[in-house]
């Protein structure tokens, strides 16, 4: 069973920084694409970024482009969001997701993506 374990939510000031964290256990973790995604009150799940299976490739959107960065340690089966300079717009739930299909992209379909149950952000201005 996929499990898929966010944490380093929180409450920040505008410019300040978190690092998310999302542990994965029940199967070969460096096999997966991983990436979060985020949703704000009132609003729908939008993807924020992700990195493919081998690590070498990462995408993100633009609203986070140049202040997020994500990450995998795959000796740690962890996949990491370093945010930094964030901004009031960025208060959200960030959810981390890992593709259902071995060696595939992450993608937007939620029915091709495990989930994690979601780690509170709240930037204050």
């Amino acid at each position: 069973q996929v499990q898929l374990v966010e944490s380093g939510g929180g409450l920040v000031q505008a410019g300040g920084s978190l690092r998310l964290s999302c542990a994965a256990s029940g199967r070969t973790f460096s096999n997966y694409a991983m990436g979060w995604f985020r949703q704000a009150p009132g609003k729908e799940r939008e993807f924020v970024a992700r990195v493919s299976w081998s690590g070498d490739s990462t995408d993100y959107a633009d609203p986070v482009k140049g202040r997020f960065t994500i990450s995998r340690d795959n000796a740690k089966n962890t996949v990491y969001l370093q945010m930094n300079s964030l901004k009031p717009e960025d208060t959200a739930v960030y959810y981390c997701a890992s593709a259902k299909v071995r060696f595939g992209p992450l993608t937007g379909d939620p029915q091709l993506n495990y989930w994690g149950q979601g780690t509170q952000v709240t930037v204050s201005s």
